[in-house]
């Protein structure tokens, strides 16, 4: 089955999973703005409202909704996972990305779609220039893809943040250690 473009895939809630898992195989592509708000209602429906206001959100602030790497997973008309990244300077140094949110239907959920998400978008990352990803997350989950502690004191977040899960990986080696300051958005 081709996917149209013309026809964003949607996030269903209350999705046959059986129906669609009669369908191709899940087709991981670049995000596009058809596929906002898919999207967002995942989004929602994975973190709740509460979400926004959490300072990674706030440093996307200002910035495009979807950018270059930002990826999706789709499984016939379906929607069911995305990925998010946003292009950030960290201390006026750009060629960095901040990483979520990563979120997968509840329905399709430990079945490798966010690994497979993520290591697609983090090769595309690599194979356009970027030098590192920044996230707040699970550090037990994104340890299996190379992501290490950043520790505390080299990052300023424009709102508080756990230290102990907001990690790092660099996609050049080195690039890291000169760069510390205020996290923003950048275009």
């Amino acid at each position: 089955m081709t996917m149209s473009l013309t026809t964003p895939p949607q996030f269903h809630p209350n999705l046959d999973v059986a129906a669609v898992a009669a369908t191709d195989a899940s087709l991981s592509r670049t995000a596009t703005m058809a596929d906002l708000p898919a999207i967002e209602a995942l989004h929602d429906l994975a973190f709740g409202p509460g979400a926004l206001t959490r300072a990674a959100y706030r440093v996307r602030e200002g910035c495009p909704p979807l950018s270059p790497w930002c990826r999706v997973m789709c499984r016939g008309p379906a929607l069911i996972a995305a990925i998010r990244y946003t292009k950030i300077r960290i201390g006026g140094h750009g060629q960095a990305l901040l990483l979520g949110p990563l979120a997968v239907a509840p329905d399709y959920a430990n079945q490798g779609h966010g690994r497979r998400l993520l290591a697609d978008s983090l090769d595309h990352a690599r194979s356009t220039g970027m030098t590192l990803v920044l996230l707040v997350g699970d550090p037990p989950y994104y340890a299996r893809f190379g992501f290490q502690p950043v520790g505390p004191g080299r990052l300023r977040w424009p709102g508080p943040v756990d230290p102990q899960r907001v990690l790092m990986l660099e996609l050049q080696a080195g690039c890291f250690t000169a760069l510390h300051g205020k996290i923003v958005g950048a275009d």
